[in-house]
């Protein structure tokens, strides 16, 4: 059930929108009253029916007019938009806190009993805080529904909070330009009753029966489209950001090691350091730099299942 951004989704919406009505009506109040006044000027006082300038004396009241009355409003709307921005500051000691790693293009949400997903997932009418973190570059974080922005710096600890208050699928995405696949970085909210998010979240049943039925190629393939690998990757043989993954196991390849070029095989040992070390051995035609190591985030578990994927892209 996909929930449009203009309902009342969590404890923000009210705040932010009284703030952006009265500025917008503030605005567009002066916009069509100026133009109207300007309109009258035109024709009252153009050039045939005053052909000879005439010296107007100025007014003190109508200075103090437009000088006390403009004060006023800029203040009415500082202290709307103060009252929204406030809360958002404060998170409650009792929220339920979600970590968010951004990376060249992807966010990921992990959860403290080890959960790792690409969609955020969150209990209805509890306060929920996240913790951002970025791997690389600034990212910002922006779910329109919630009414929530903040930007994710790389060594700064931030962070947002909101309470979510209908069930729904909301937007999240990135709102700053991060580099060619900033785009992707498109997810999703989906708020829970708390009682069906409990569930979800305690239950490990369904990831025990998941790692039964598939094959270890498919978890690989879950894991790497979890953790963002085909935003620079392609399966295809297509040039992306980074070297395509069709017929790369186990075939040779060039690459630049230290200043110097050899030829290495693709095999367990070199995709293994490739994650943990991206910048050790770059194949020749791309650039280093350009993807974070994924040591603590994955495992040698996920990494042999990821090689058992590749394996499988001829």
């Amino acid at each position: 059930m996909y929930i449009l951004a203009s309902t009342q989704a969590s404890n923000f919406v009210a705040g932010v929108d009284r703030a952006f009505i009265f500025i917008l009506a503030v605005s567009f109040f002066f916009l069509i009253s100026l133009t109207a006044v300007m309109i009258y000027f035109i024709f009252k006082y153009n050039r045939k029916r005053h052909p000879k300038a005439v010296q107007i004396k100025g007014s003190n009241l109508l200075e103090l007019i437009w000088t006390i009355i403009p004060t006023i409003l800029v203040l009415i709307m500082f202290y709307y938009g103060w009252a929204g921005w406030k809360p958002m500051k404060t998170a409650p000691e009792d929220s339920f806190e979600i970590t968010v790693v951004g990376r060249m293009w992807n966010f990921t949400f992990e959860y403290d009993n080890g959960r790792r997903t690409d969609t955020l997932f969150v209990p209805k009418d509890q306060p929920v805080k996240l913790n951002l973190r970025s791997m690389d570059v600034i990212h910002s974080v922006f779910i329109p529904a919630f009414r929530v922005k903040e930007d994710v710096v790389p060594g700064s600890e931030k962070f947002l909070w909101f309470t979510p208050t209908n069930e729904g699928i909301y937007e999240l995405f990135c709102t700053e330009y991060c580099g060619l696949q900033h785009s992707y970085m498109y997810n999703w909210v989906k708020v829970m009753p708390e009682e069906e998010f409990n569930k979800w979240y305690t239950d490990t049943t369904q990831q025990v029966a998941s790692a039964e039925i598939d094959s270890p190629a498919a978890a690989g393939k879950r894991i790497m489209t979890n953790i963002g690998c085909f935003a620079c990757h392609s399966v295809d043989g297509s040039k992306i950001i980074g070297p395509s993954f069709k017929g790369i196991y186990g075939h040779d390849v060039t690459v630049k090691s230290g200043g110097s070029e050899r030829t290495i095989t693709v095999d367990d040992a070199y995709i293994k350091r490739s994650i943990y070390e991206p910048d050790a051995d770059v194949v020749d035609g791309f650039n280093r730099g350009l993807m974070q190591s994924y040591q603590g985030q994955l495992s040698d578990s996920d990494i042999e299942q990821i090689i058992e994927y590749l394996k499988t892209l001829e």
